[in-house]
C-alpha cells in the first residue's frame, strides 16, 4: 500500500469517527469532551479515566480504540493528543475503593473526577462549562452537562477514542512504575490484568496491597476447594 493510500484511509477513518462530534458542532456546540476508562477488569491497580476536548479541525490521523493500537502507536498518538487538545484531564480510583464500592461505581467516580477537573480547566480558560460529553457506554447521573452514552464508543467517536488512549498510556506507565515496588507480579508485562502468569505469581507470593481482593475471591475459593 502506498503512503498516499494509507493516508487516504486514515482520513476516511477519522471522518467516520467524527460523526457524533460533527452532529454536535452543527448544533452550535464547540467544547465536546470524550470520556473513557481503562483497567475495569484488572486484578491489580486502579481504574483510570481520561476526559479530553479536541479542537474541531485537529487533523490527528490514526486515533482509534486504544486496544487496537500497538504500545508504540499509543504513545505517539497520546503525545499528539496532548499537544493539540483544548484541555484534557485524568481521574483515578484505587483498588481499596474498588473493593468497597464495586468496579462500576469506581469507574463512574474516576470519570466524574476526570470531568470535574476538565470542567475546571474549561471554566478558567473560557468562562463557561463543557458543552457536551460523549462517553463510552455509561451515563453519569451526577454530571449536570448534556451527554451521549455510546456503546463501544471508543471505536465510534474520535473524542472517546482519544480519551481511551490517554487513559491507557497513563495507566500503563503507572503499572510499570508499580512493578518496581512489587517485582514479583510482572506488572510491567501484564499491567495488572489476569494473565496466567499473574495468577501463578499470586499463588506463589500471595496478594500485595494493590490487588483487588473482591476480584480474587472466586479464585481463592476455587483454590480452597481443590486443596480441601
Amino acid at each position: 500500500m502506498t503512503d498516499s493510500r494509507r493516508e487516504e484511509l486514515l482520513r476516511e477513518k477519522l471522518s467516520e469517527m467524527s460523526i457524533f462530534e460533527e452532529e454536535l458542532y452543527n448544533r452550535g456546540l464547540e467544547l465536546i469532551a470524550g470520556v473513557d476508562e481503562v483497567g475495569r477488569g484488572c486484578l491489580a491497580g486502579p481504574v483510570v479515566s481520561a476526559a479530553v476536548i479536541l479542537p474541531k479541525n485537529h487533523g490527528i490521523l490514526g486515533i482509534d480504540d486504544s486496544k487496537k493500537l500497538s504500545e508504540k502507536r499509543r504513545l505517539e498518538l497520546a503525545k499528539a493528543i496532548k499537544e493539540k487538545a483544548v484541555c484534557y484531564s485524568i481521574g483515578m480510583v484505587g483498588n481499596t475503593v474498588i473493593d468497597k464500592v464495586n468496579i462500576l461505581e469506581a469507574t463512574k467516580m474516576a470519570m466524574n473526577g476526570a470531568l470535574a477537573n476538565l470542567n475546571d480547566k474549561v471554566n478558567r480558560k473560557y468562562g463557561k462549562d463543557i458543552d457536551w460529553i460523549l462517553i463510552d457506554a455509561l451515563t453519569l447521573e451526577d454530571v449536570p452537562i448534556g451527554q451521549t452514552g455510546i456503546v463501544k464508543g471508543d471505536g465510534k467517536s474520535v473524542s472517546i477514542a482519544a480519551a481511551s488512549i490517554l487513559a491507557k498510556v497513563t495507566r500503563d506507565k503507572l503499572m510499570i512504575e508499580l512493578s518496581e515496588k512489587y517485582p514479583y507480579y510482572k506488572l510491567e508485562k501484564n499491567k495488572g490484568y489476569g494473565t496466567k502468569e499473574h495468577y501463578n505469581c499470586i499463588e506463589e507470593h500471595g496478594v500485595c496491597e494493590i490487588h483487588r481482593i473482591t476480584f480474587l475471591k472466586k479464585y481463592f475459593e476455587n483454590i480452597d476447594r481443590s486443596s480441601g
